[in-house]
């Protein structure tokens, strides 16, 4: 069988840590790289049995790649601290590993709750990103933000999905979409006018955000004017 790490990056998410730690449990290896918390994230992690390491913060990319680095196993699943492997993905991620893959990789579907609730559509979801590879035959980019795993050959898809617990609150999302436009700005001040109402009409309407209610609305608002940051500066 082939052995599994979980690795996950983080920085004061004691709040969140424990139960992403918790849900990767049954892998044979987790692997936390901390870019300098001042709360109890590293403590959490290390009570539950993962091994914690530090990292100063390199950007998504690099930083997820020394992760990546650092476990002990080729197959690597790279977790966030507000995601969840569910019990259904954990069986199926073992069965898989039982047997000889037969692709560098697996696309993991994420289902998103934002504001205390699933979001089913709104292009958010199966929201497929590669989660699950062998460590010999990908790798991260180098971006700042919107990383993503590189492999040798097209990857194959996982059925079952993880969990992500994107946002409580319209000011959290506010916050954290205001420093990705920073770490990632394409200033265009003709974008910045124009991308903002597509963006709104893509995700409601084509996108169906109308079918989850109040949160679909919010979701198409604010994603309009993260646009908006993104292209103005």
């Amino acid at each position: 069988m082939n052995k599994l790490s979980v690795a996950i990056i983080t920085c004061n998410e004691e709040a969140v840590i424990a139960d992403a730690v918790k849900s990767a449990a049954f892998a044979d290896e987790v692997v936390v790289l901390d870019s300098g918390s001042t709360d109890r994230t590293c403590a959490l992690a290390q009570e539950l049995g993962a091994k914690v390491f530090s990292q100063e913060w390199l950007g998504f990319g690099r930083q997820k790649q020394r992760a990546v680095e650092l476990c002990s196993n080729d197959w690597i699943f790279v977790l966030d601290s507000d995601e969840r492997i569910t019990p259904e993905l954990a069986d199926e991620i073992r069965a898989l590993l039982k047997g000889a893959p037969d692709r560098a990789g697996y696309n993991v579907a994420r289902l998103n709750w934002f504001f205390g609730k699933p979001i089913r559509h709104c292009g958010l979801y199966p929201d497929h990103t590669v989660r699950l590879f062998n460590r010999t035959k990908g790798r991260f980019t180098e971006d700042a933000v919107h990383e993503k795993v590189v492999l040798d050959g097209e990857p194959g898809t996982l059925k079952n999905h993880m969990e992500h617990l994107a946002y409580d609150s319209i000011e959290q999302f506010v916050d954290k979409q205001n420093r990705y436009s920073s770490l990632n700005p394409k200033s265009s001040f003709i974008k910045a006018l124009t991308r903002p109402g597509w963006t709104f009409v893509r995700i409601y309407f084509l996108k169906q955000g109308f079918r989850d209610g109040k949160a679909g609305y919010l979701i198409a608002r604010l994603y309009s004017q993260y646009t908006f940051w993104k292209y103005i500066k």
